[in-house]
């Protein structure tokens, strides 16, 4: 799928960190609020073309980042710059740069893990959060005593190892990396030669890769019992959208925990997979702009610049 024309590429610099960012809806202004759209691995905002439009054209002004080390953003050396504050961090700078009080907030994938963090520890910069095929990190941090989930996240592990991740999905022209997109959605033609060439000249420029797998490696950096004993309940309405076909995660760990998540509801998607915006975008499409038009009146507040 094309881009259309009117969507607007920019470079925000937010101080802590330089972020390309896809931009589309109308203009900024007072009653145009806000939705900013997570990718995660290995996609860049690029993984929301489907939903970017749809968005737009139901009134919000959407903008889709390039997470730091993605695409055309900033790369920060070594794993400590990929770890959940930090990323948490550039989602509040990117909301505030907007000029907005709060925002709708969507992830998929590790962008769904930032969202869930950021959900928790930027309460008051959020209106409405949707979450796409993960788990809350207390839900996953469970599932990982079970051997069905650990061989699910084998690769979690191996990304863990220095240098040997990297040279894998780059060689042969990143073959395997190619081979990701397809092999993790249902639909024949949810990624196209086309989407999956995209995709793969944002992993060709130098450091691309290491930055993404740094995202992995920060997470086994942190003390994984003082990262959960930092959760915090969420407040705000939960949308949580799964793909029942995810090789990766089970559809038992898609619904949270109702004391940490009291305002949550969760679709089931029984004909996608991991990459659910892919394979059933419209209905993904229906299921946010439904959802995020709830509460209008009292949901984000407007980019206004």
């Amino acid at each position: 799928m094309t881009p259309q024309n009117d969507w607007e590429h920019r470079i925000r610099e937010l101080g802590r960190i330089r972020l390309h960012t896809v931009e589309a809806g109308p203009a900024p202004g007072p009653d145009v609020p806000l939705v900013v759209l997570l990718h995660g691995f290995p996609e860049t905002w690029y993984g929301w073309r489907y939903q970017i439009p749809a968005l737009a054209a139901a009134g919000f002004r959407v903008v889709a980042p390039d997470q730091r080390g993605y695409g055309g953003s900033e790369r920060p050396r070594g794993a400590r710059a990929y770890r959940l504050d930090e990323l948490a961090a550039d989602v509040r700078a990117l909301v505030e740069d907007c000029g907005a009080e709060r925002a709708h907030v969507v992830g998929h994938d590790w962008g769904a893990a930032v969202a869930w963090w950021f959900a928790m520890h930027h309460a008051d910069r959020l209106a409405r959060l949707a979450i796409l095929n993960v788990p809350h990190p207390q839900r996953f941090a469970t599932s990982l005593l079970t051997w069905a989930q650990l061989r699910r996240s084998w690769y979690v592990f191996f990304f863990q190892l220095p240098l040997l991740p990297e040279w894998l999905l780059a060689r042969n022209d990143h073959a395997l990396l190619a081979r990701l997109y397809r092999a993790h959605s249902v639909r024949p033609d949810a990624y196209d030669d086309v989407d999956v060439a995209r995709n793969l000249a944002a992993f060709r420029s130098p450091g691309a890769l290491t930055a993404a797998i740094d995202w992995y490696r920060a997470l086994f950096r942190e003390n994984p019992l003082a990262l959960l004993g930092r959760q915090r309940p969420i407040s705000a309405p939960v949308l949580v959208i799964w793909g029942e076909q995810d090789r990766a995660l089970g559809a038992e760990t898609a619904t949270p925990d109702p004391r940490r998540v009291p305002h949550a509801r969760v679709e089931f998607l029984p004909d996608a997979g991991h990459f659910v915006q892919a394979d059933r975008p419209e209905r993904v499409s229906e299921l946010l702009v439904g959802f995020l038009r709830e509460d209008r009146a009292r949901g984000a507040q407007p980019c206004v610049r």
